[in-house]
């Protein structure tokens, strides 16, 4: 059988000889290398030491205590602990918030703080009696988590808020064990004086609860952050998706599935009027892909959402506004901006999101990003909605004011660049070959 070359067809490469071409190889390598190179940096970067990038992490400080000092001193206890919760915390890593009872579970509510210390009515009484020796328990603080931002969050704030008040238990114990008169010190052996000793070298104790409970379906605080990324997601690969159909349909790139291979023809259209038709199908099929998701989520699998109507509203708001970023990327960028807008949406977005690790707690690099970058606007939105009763200071409104600038200079981005390429006469028209 004569081979096809005999035949007069074209001369099929070999794929090793080709590879032994080094110019095929650098490009790819050089742009995975990078892309490797990155997201390392920003996703280990921003995780690796939480505690030790502390910046004023939110927490409330509630002294409920309005008792008369002790003799000799000008501060009752509560004032005295409060101060030494302060000092005992690193300069910089906590914003301690002093606020009454109200404000306090306010804040909470609302997700303002990540958690609070409550110093109760008559501590300094309580801990009066212990010097008498008659007293059987030590005083309690109350140290509040909020799930609602995060098990991680309110975990590192409840950690930092149990050791300072442990810290200052111990150096208020060591001055109310030297202060204590000599009679009533330990010193006969018994019962009730080994129980005095103990008492007052540690004489507070601290418990934990919950300050702002959520629900037993939302993932310790998570669902927020995983229904956030399903908005951002399907925003991103359905606005890929249709800026590739669309291409495909009107003939200006090829449909390749498996072995088969189509082009239409080439319908004439100018950029602008192309990229008006990509931007009104990704509002429709946002609709579609926004009601799955909640069905999905909300039906099938239970997930706690007290406010449906205004999460799909929001959601699908979410959706849009990242889809049409893609759409106006794209339109700008050609083939390379699907790459761009995946660092814009994902890569960027992820680790400056602050709903798994919590802003206050990554490098101020992340931080920074935080600003604009759209999932952490989206998860507070979100947050907002499942957890903290849609209010708008928990971050509902700052979300909906970031989701306006987003559309608008989506709009206005794309379509100032498809115009002017369109005015230069840098059109798409590629006619179909014979």
């Amino acid at each position: 059988m004569a081979s096809a070359g005999s035949q007069g067809g074209p001369r099929q490469a070999r794929a090793l000889v080709l590879a032994r071409r080094a110019k095929l190889w650098l490009v790819p390598s050089i742009l995975c290398g990078l892309v490797a190179v990155v997201l390392s940096l920003l996703y280990m970067g921003g995780i690796l030491n939480p505690t030790g990038h502390l910046h004023r992490l939110p927490i409330a400080l509630v002294n409920e205590d309005q008792g008369p000092p002790p003799s000799g001193r000008s501060e009752n206890l509560g004032t005295r602990l409060s101060r030494e919760v302060v000092a005992q915390t690193p300069g910089g890593t906590v914003d301690w918030r002093q606020v009454g009872q109200t404000e306090a579970m306010d804040q909470v509510s609302s997700g303002k703080v990540y958690g609070a210390l409550l110093i109760p009515p008559g501590f300094t009484a309580d801990v009066a009696a212990l010097t008498t020796g008659r007293a059987t328990e030590r005083p309690t603080l109350t140290v509040l988590t909020n799930p609602g931002l995060g098990s991680l969050g309110s975990s590192l704030a409840s950690q930092i808020t149990q050791s300072a008040a442990h810290q200052a238990s111990l150096t208020i114990g060591k001055e109310l064990t030297a202060a204590t008169p000599p009679a009533s010190r330990p010193g006969t052996g018994t019962g009730a004086t080994a129980t005095a000793r103990l008492l007052l070298a540690d004489p507070i104790a601290v418990t934990t609860r919950v300050g702002h409970p959520i629900g037993t379906h939302s993932g310790l605080g998570l669902s927020a952050f995983y229904y956030t990324l399903l908005a951002v997601l399907t925003g991103f690969v359905g606005g890929n998706i249709i800026h590739n159909g669309v291409d495909t349909a009107l003939g200006y790139s090829d449909s390749e599935i498996g072995p088969w291979h189509t082009r239409r023809p080439t319908v004439p259209i100018t950029r602008t009027q192309t990229l008006l038709l990509k931007m009104v199908m990704t509002a429709g099929i946002m609709l579609l892909t926004t009601t799955l998701v909640m069905i999905c989520s909300v039906t099938v699998l239970g997930m706690d959402a007290p406010h449906q109507g205004l999460l799909w509203v929001f959601a699908y708001c979410a959706s849009l506004a990242v889809g049409l970023g893609v759409q106006a990327i794209n339109a700008a960028l050609g083939g390379i901006g699907q790459l761009v807008s995946m660092f814009v949406f994902i890569a960027l977005a992820l680790p400056s999101s602050g709903a798994t690790i919590p802003l206050q707690a990554v490098p101020g690099f992340y931080r920074f990003l935080g600003l604009f970058e759209p999932m952490r606007q989206l998860s507070d939105g979100i947050r907002a909605i499942l957890f903290f009763d849609a209010r708008a200071d928990a971050g509902l409104a700052r979300a909906w004011t970031m989701i306006a600038i987003a559309v608008v200079l989506a709009l206005a981005f794309g379509f100032a660049m498809t115009r002017y390429y369109d005015r230069k006469g840098l059109h798409r028209w590629t006619p179909q070959p014979e």
